[in-house]
């Protein structure tokens, strides 16, 4: 009996075609810390509009040298220090820009002294950003990619220290009286945006049950209530499995109706579901025709340009335990035709198991597809 090898090629063609037949499919852990007890929840900032001013340069002294044997020993003014830079420096040990403040201004330079002493040097501030942080300036185009640990781009640059009275001094003007001012630093406004958000992302109507959702699969704590429009900013929680890779998904605010006209959080919510590789759509199974919802949120994805509508996407029909949601999910199966359509509760825990085994075996396969 003879064996035939395989080459690699056919086999990363069969993964991609069915990977849930060639390859075990890793299983979700359910997290063994407790939830947070604190009140205030935690948004994600994936977007954030700063200011940053470079530190003043210091001022130069006018100053003359007196000794005991010569009152007039000549001029002895020292340069001012330099003012410090505002520098981004791209770092794994933050995740967003939570921490990162509207305004962002570097120390300034010190005085010059006598004696011919020049002023210190401000340090420059430097602060930290998430790894793909995509730097725009007022005008919105791209002046900095900052895709690698450690890459850091000047945002403001700190004025120069000003001259002593010692530099003018010349063979004419051996005493002069004149000295130079600290120059201002750098006033620039850049906005900064992360090219990825998360792994995978909720996207769905408002009350449609994302922030339910998500608080089911994650530890994260969204707020959760009966009402529409509760998440105002998105919300991130992680997933592991038992091969060691974490994803994350993305609870984003509800889309409404004309969002690419910019109703509602309108284009703000589309750069939310922009940074997300995978889009999970969260249909109301209990609403009256479900079907249309999809339908609504594809057209909104669609209008809004880009390759968005082509991300690789999941559906999936949550309240299933409301007593309408039955007869409402035979007909959502009928018109979407998607053989991945899965019926769920979040508020009850029905087949989150399962939905959890679906989003890892489509983002392993876009990951495949990717290479």
């Amino acid at each position: 009996m003879s064996l035939f090898p395989i080459s690699s090629r056919l086999i990363n063609k069969l993964l991609i075609k069915n990977p849930i037949n060639y390859c075990q499919i890793a299983t979700a852990l359910r997290p063994k810390k407790s939830k947070s007890t604190r009140k205030e929840a935690q948004y994600f900032s994936d977007a954030k509009r700063v200011r940053t001013i470079g530190g003043k340069g210091g001022d130069g002294c006018v100053s003359f040298l007196q000794l005991w044997c010569n009152e007039r020993a000549g001029p002895d003014g020292g340069d001012g220090g330099n003012g410090g830079h505002v520098i981004f420096q791209a770092s794994n040990d933050v995740r967003n820009f939570n921490h990162v403040n509207s305004v962002l201004k570097a120390t300034e330079g010190g005085i010059g002294n006598a004696k011919e002493c020049h002023g210190k040097n401000a340090k420059h501030t430097v602060i930290k950003v998430p790894v793909g942080t995509v730097v725009r300036n007022a005008q919105g185009l791209i002046v900095a990619d900052l895709g690698t640990v450690e890459l850091m781009f000047v945002a403001a640059r700190g004025g120069a220290g000003g001259k002593g009275n010692r530099f003018f001094t010349t063979d004419k003007e051996t005493s002069p009286k004149v000295c130079e001012y600290g120059p201002p630093g750098e006033d620039c406004s850049y906005m900064l945006e992360l090219r990825s958000m998360a792994e995978v992302g909720l996207i769905g109507f408002p009350n449609a049950g994302k922030s339910t959702l998500l608080n089911a699969l994650t530890r994260a704590k969204p707020k959760v209530a009966p009402y529409a429009f509760t998440t105002l900013r998105p919300h991130l929680g992680t997933v592991q499995y038992d091969d060691h890779v974490q994803l994350t998904i993305a609870d984003l605010p509800g889309l409404v109706p004309d969002a690419h006209r910019n109703k509602g959080l309108g284009i703000q919510f589309l750069k939310h579901a922009e940074r997300c590789t995978l889009l999970l759509f969260v249909l109301d199974a209990s609403a009256p025709e479900p079907w249309m919802q999809y339908k609504q949120l594809m057209y909104e994805l669609e209008q809004f340009g880009g390759r968005l509508a082509k991300r690789p996407q999941l559906v999936v029909a949550n309240k299933m335990d409301m007593e309408s949601s039955a007869s409402n999910f035979e007909q959502l199966h009928q018109q979407l035709q998607q053989p991945e359509l899965l019926g769920i509760s979040a508020k009850m825990g029905h087949n989150l198991a399962q939905l959890l085994s679906n989003i890892r075996v489509a983002y392993d396969r876009h990951k495949a597809q990717q290479q």
